[in-house]
């Protein structure tokens, strides 16, 4: 279901548009120099919108040299007090996220009032370690009909009071969890969906989890903004977001390099070779397909539609273009020609 579309400062989120990444800042955010230095670098990184915690007034006030500095739209993150949203609506975010399990019924008006004041959004951020308690009585715990019911009942509040721009989250550290109850919200409104996997932890098993709900989300329609949740460096959550989103077939404007496995028909080092690969067409924004083959098997037939191609042998390899072989020379000639097809593909 294509949702309404919300806008973000220059992003829009929904109206069947293209799905962006979030990252959120883990300085502290009073701390003008670390803070910028990291929006900075989120932003070199391409995170489409990022989210800061604020705490207090002293953040508050914090946040206003944020604003004034940087064009990426900035959300803000509230938890218990809801006259810090109130304010961060005044100052000028392009967003405010607030959790409906630690905010009173009287705040969210004050909210939905000061934020239909300054044409900011807000995103109704809904986690099932925060489920309200009478809908964990209800269900017997934290479900997927659960925290679709806290969201319905969170936009109803809102409706009353007029205001409409609203994003929706609904976030489990269980993945099963988290895309029964997006599915569910999904047939129940048509609000766009912030799609992310909470708390899902760091290194290996946290890409794992976040692919696989957010990836099995995309791939069946749902959502249209997403935040990768990764205990560390936060520019590396929109590395990751943006590959998911790639890998679903969802941006196709960029380099993809593929390779096979190996096997021992390898007979040169093809690693290597997919390393640099990656090194020349890094930040390239063109709808390009490279293929790095280890032998004839895997070479131009099952990457017929490569933009150019290589594919190893003992003594000698092909090079070829969208399945075609072009020329067959001595693998580590083959090895700086297709390096040098490859810099003239994304330089073209």
């Amino acid at each position: 279901m294509i949702k309404r579309a919300v806008k973000a400062g220059k992003v829009t989120i929904g109206g069947g548009g293209e799905i962006s990444v979030q990252s959120m800042t883990n300085t502290d955010t009073a701390d003008i120099a670390a803070t910028c230095a990291q929006l900075t670098a989120l932003e070199k990184a391409g995170c489409d919108i990022a989210r800061l915690a604020v705490r207090d007034m002293k953040d508050v006030e914090a946040c206003r040299t944020y604003i004034d500095r940087f064009d990426m739209p900035l959300v803000a993150d509230i938890q218990f007090d809801y006259r810090l949203a109130v304010a961060c609506a005044d100052i000028g975010f392009a967003k405010v996220r607030f959790n409906p399990g630690n905010t009173s019924a009287a705040g969210v008006r004050e909210l939905a009032a000061a934020c239909k004041a300054n044409g900011c959004p807000i995103r109704i951020g809904i986690n099932g370690g925060s489920l309200e308690k009478d809908i964990k009585v209800r269900y017997g715990g934290v479900t997927a009909d659960g925290l679709a019911e806290s969201a319905i009942r969170t936009v109803r509040m809102l409706e009353r009071e007029s205001f409409s721009d609203i994003v929706i989250s609904v976030k489990a550290s269980d993945v099963r969890l988290t895309v029964d109850a997006y599915t569910k919200l999904d047939r129940l409104c048509g609000y766009p969906l912030h799609l992310g996997i909470t708390e899902s932890g760091s290194g290996r098993d946290a890409i794992v989890k976040s692919a696989a709900g957010i990836g099995a989300l995309l791939l069946a329609g749902i959502g249209d903004t997403i935040r990768v949740s990764l205990t560390g460096d936060p520019v590396y959550e929109v590395e990751v977001g943006k590959s998911i989103v790639r890998a679903v077939g969802l941006d196709k404007n960029y380099v993809e390099v593929v390779s096979c496995p190996t096997c021992a028909r390898c007979f040169y080092d093809l690693e290597g070779l997919v390393n640099k690969c990656k090194q020349l067409t890094e930040g390239v924004n063109k709808p390009l397909k490279i293929a790095v083959m280890g032998c004839v098997v895997n070479g131009p037939g099952e990457a017929s539609d490569a933009d150019v191609g290589i594919a190893g042998g003992k003594d000698k390899a092909v090079l070829f273009r969208k399945g075609s072989v072009i020329r067959t020379l001595p693998v580590k000639e083959a090895e700086e020609t297709f390096l040098v097809m490859v810099e003239e593909l994304v330089r073209g």
